[in-house]
């Protein structure tokens, strides 16, 4: 009966992991001069294995209280350009076409 239980966890502990899907969802951002943006939490978090903490409460906390930040604000290290700034990550001075749709 033990090793019955222990399956049921096992199973449950493995769909999840595999079938689980990241809080927060796809963000969409609308830049006047642009194209669009899709922060996506899926490809920050469960593919480039960034925590939660790494992004939230600093440098961003929730979509009610985000601010439009300028792309020479990000190329100085603000919102995106905190790790997209070409040692962490690819920096937000090239390849606008990543990001922007």
């Amino acid at each position: 009966m033990g090793w019955k239980i222990a399956l049921v966890f096992v199973v449950c502990l493995v769909g999840s992991i595999a079938f689980g899907m990241v809080g927060g969802g796809d963000i969409t951002f609308e830049p006047k001069d642009a194209g669009q943006v899709i922060f996506s939490h899926e490809s920050h978090v469960g593919v480039h294995f960034q925590a939660c903490t790494d992004c939230h409460a600093s440098p961003f906390t929730t979509r009610a209280q985000h601010k439009q930040v300028s792309m020479a604000q990000m190329a100085q290290g603000l919102s995106c350009g905190a790790c997209h700034n070409g040692t962490w990550a690819f920096s937000v001075k090239e390849n606008c076409q990543i990001c922007h749709h």
